[in-house]
């Protein structure tokens, strides 16, 4: 199984890269390739603003994307792990019992 990486939000705004917090469910891709004008930010309403809002849309090809999760999904699911032999099975031999879905009432 591949390593997983994990960064801090610090190194990760550093390093290009596309990257995804588990918790806050947050895909961050980092693109270190645009070139801006440096002029426009020497306006005094640009002074000391360490990040800049550009746009409001993701200029993300959404396929790729939604192909690279794929893969690093499949990479790393937890059925691709080696079990633990040391860990303790405290399951039983007989399956969990599962229990039914609770029906909504249909509405008019």
């Amino acid at each position: 199984m591949a390593e997983r990486r994990r960064y801090e939000l610090d190194e990760l705004t550093v390093r290009p890269g596309t990257y995804f917090n588990p918790q806050t469910e947050v895909l961050i891709v980092v693109d270190d390739s645009p070139e801006m004008d440096a002029e426009i930010f020497d306006m005094e309403e640009f002074e000391g603003a360490e990040w800049v809002l550009i746009s409001d849309e993701s200029p993300v090809d959404e396929h790729r994307r939604d192909e690279l999760l794929e893969a690093f999904q499949v990479a790393h699911h937890p059925t691709a792990r080696t079990p633990d032999p040391e860990a303790e099975d405290d399951s039983e031999d007989e399956p969990d019992e599962l229990e039914p879905d609770e029906e909504e009432p249909e509405h008019h």
